[in-house]
């Protein structure tokens, strides 16, 4: 066990903050960590010890207005992902509190149109958690406002939106819901049978490995492997084949036979179609319908 895992989950994360401002800001305060986590002056300064106790070297103190700079043989004391580094950046670091998010106008993290509302998820979340059905209102494309009942075992984020997959009791199968357009959700008391349980949706257990690569052509694919972080020309990805068909719309990846599509919307490449097979959500895919791989069923909100 590391050292840092015996610690308070409070003090465990006032360092992490600390670490996290040293890194990307380049400084730290007693004030800054005072009015970050509501405490007082004896405690901001214990954080400080303690954090010098692990790594001394990561900061030295700028006397003359008492602020802890990062020092250049900085190494970071926590492992903060890119992907959560950047959301701390854009609507900063969390403490566990649900709050509204401050955007930082020096980092700015696409708009997010789609929201779902607070108490549809919480209410899908405790179904999940408590592997309860669901008695729901919720309109989709094709049929409109419909009475349903779900039971959901999982959400998942398509780039775009929230989904929840849920055994649909209606259709007899597993299907993917966006979390936005439930107007009710209330939990029933019956215990789901197996059928209806995640261990039989085999879509979502299934793990389907894609090979992406630059599109053929463009003219500097070296280019697109650098931003998309390619060892000798190409990207492997690992998925759900639930969730298969939003990547590779989401990603723009030309799925047709000969990669036909154009480069300038589609500047991925799948160049391995056969791992397709089986997929039930290609009509997602851009190109799928170039070749008969398979017939195609949409498995989105749209019975």
């Amino acid at each position: 066990m590391h050292v840092l895992d015996e610690l308070p989950y409070a003090q465990r994360e006032r360092l992490a903050y600390i670490d996290f401002c040293l890194n990307y800001f380049g400084s730290i305060t007693r004030a800054a960590l005072m009015e970050r986590f509501g405490t007082g002056l004896a405690a901001a300064t214990r954080d400080l010890t303690a954090y010098k106790e692990f790594c001394a070297g990561n900061l030295a103190l700028r006397a003359q207005d008492k602020v802890y700079e990062r020092t250049p043989s900085f190494k970071p004391l926590f492992d903060h992902q890119p992907e959560a580094a950047l959301s701390c950046l854009a609507y900063g670091f969390g403490n566990g509190i649900s709050q509204p998010f401050l955007p930082n106008p020096r980092c700015l993290a696409p708009q997010q149109l789609i929201q779902p509302k607070t108490e549809i998820l919480s209410a899908l979340m405790r179904a999940i958690h408590l592997q309860k059905a669901i008695s729901c209102s919720y309109v989709s494309l094709s049929s409109g406002r419909m009475q349903r009942e779900l039971v959901p075992h999982s959400l998942a984020n398509d780039g775009h939106r929230w989904h929840v997959r849920a055994f649909d009791r209606l259709r007899q199968a597993f299907r993917d819901f966006s979390c936005s357009r439930f107007d009710t959700v209330s939990l029933l008391n019956d215990v789901p049978p197996e059928k209806e349980t995640r261990e039989f949706d085999h879509q979502w257990n299934r793990i389907v490995d894609l090979e992406l690569i630059p599109h053929p052509a463009i003219a500097h694919p070296e280019a697109i492997a650098m931003d998309y972080g390619m060892v000798d020309g190409s990207r492997r990805v690992q998925i759900r084949a639930a969730l298969a068909g939003y990547l590779l719309n989401y990603w723009n990846v030309d799925c047709s036979p000969e990669h036909s599509l154009s480069a300038e919307r589609h500047p991925l490449a799948l160049n391995n179609r056969p791992a397709l097979y089986g997929v039930e959500n290609l009509v997602l895919a851009p190109g799928y319908g170039a070749s008969s791989l398979q017939p195609a069923s949409a498995t989105g909100d749209k019975a």
